[in-house]
């Protein structure tokens, strides 16, 4: 009896152990059959570059208190047929800097697929004008979703806004 308590007991635990959703997401990695033929090896008929700003923090009270958040990047691919390719998600810094890559070669969402990457609220390189820089591609119109997603908890008051991607280029 006491065996069965104790592995209730591992496996209580084992299921409140935090993990971090990137990791838990499986991403379809692109094999070398199904990237088109280019120079940079990501060559789609549609190809965009879309900024999505993220707020790891914001200011509260004054300029010199600053309030923590939670932010995530979510894309979605709304397309009920077609896959989304992804070339690249980069993080960047108030000031601009390059501060890490979220994936290290091209990944696709197959039709109606999210996924999603987490900042998580101790994490302050990105500071209040953080962004992410997205690649992304199709063979057909798609019409995919970048969202940021930011949220914190401060006593019993909660914050929660969220923020749209905007394209910034079409690369031929």
């Amino acid at each position: 009896m006491c065996r069965y308590i104790t592995i209730l007991f591992i496996i209580s635990l084992i299921s409140c152990a935090r993990q971090n959703p990137n990791k838990e997401i499986e991403q379809g990695i692109l094999k070398e059959n199904k990237i088109p033929d280019s120079s940079d090896g990501f060559s789609y008929p549609i190809k965009r570059e879309v900024y999505v700003p993220i707020y790891s923090d914001i200011y509260n009270k004054t300029k010199d208190f600053r309030f923590q958040l939670t932010a995530t990047l979510s894309i979605r691919n709304t397309s009920k047929k077609d896959s989304l390719f992804i070339k690249n998600v980069d993080y960047y810094n108030t000031a601009g800097d390059f501060v890490r890559g979220y994936i290290e070669q091209p990944i696709y969402l197959k039709p109606l697929e999210s996924i999603e990457y987490v900042i998580e609220e101790d994490d302050t390189t990105g500071g209040s004008g953080a962004n992410f820089l997205i690649t992304w591609g199709a063979n057909t119109l798609v019409v995919p979703i970048f969202q940021g997603v930011m949220v914190g908890v401060s006593g019993q008051q909660g914050f929660a806004f969220t923020t749209e991607g905007v394209v910034v280029s079409e690369i031929e």
